[in-house]
């Protein structure tokens, strides 16, 4: 049964930097894409980034073009979510997801992580 597990969420202020992790255990992690995906307060889930099962492609949201940066690391079995020039928008809980697919088509997840809390606040 494929696990995922986030870290590094927290409180920061509007400008500043967090960098999460996804660690997969499980499943084949270097044969699946995998995801981000944020739920903000009061708001639905919301597809941020994906990543090709060996990075050759990478796919993000409008929202976060140019400001989030999706990458992954094989042999740690570990996927991080760089998230620079953050907006009090940003706020909310941020999830990583994947479904057996080595490409990001849409976003559909078959499991999830419990999720990391990154509020962004002055």
């Amino acid at each position: 049964e494929a696990q995922l597990v986030e870290s590094g969420g927290g409180l920061v202020q509007p400008g500043e930097s967090l960098t999460l992790s996804c660690t997969a255990s499980g499943f084949d992690f270097e044969r699946w894409a995998m995801s981000w995906v944020r739920q903000r307060p009061g708001q639905g889930l919301e597809w941020v980034a994906a990543i090709a099962s060996h990075s050759r492609n990478l796919y993000y949201s409008d929202s976060v073009k140019g400001r989030f940066t999706i990458s992954r690391d094989n042999a740690a079995n570990t996927m991080y979510l760089q998230l620079n020039s953050l907006k009090t928008e940003d706020t909310g809980m941020y999830y990583c997801a994947t479904r057996p697919n080595p490409d990001f088509w849409v976003p559909e997840f078959d499991y999830w992580g419990q999720g990391t809390q990154v509020t962004v606040s002055s």
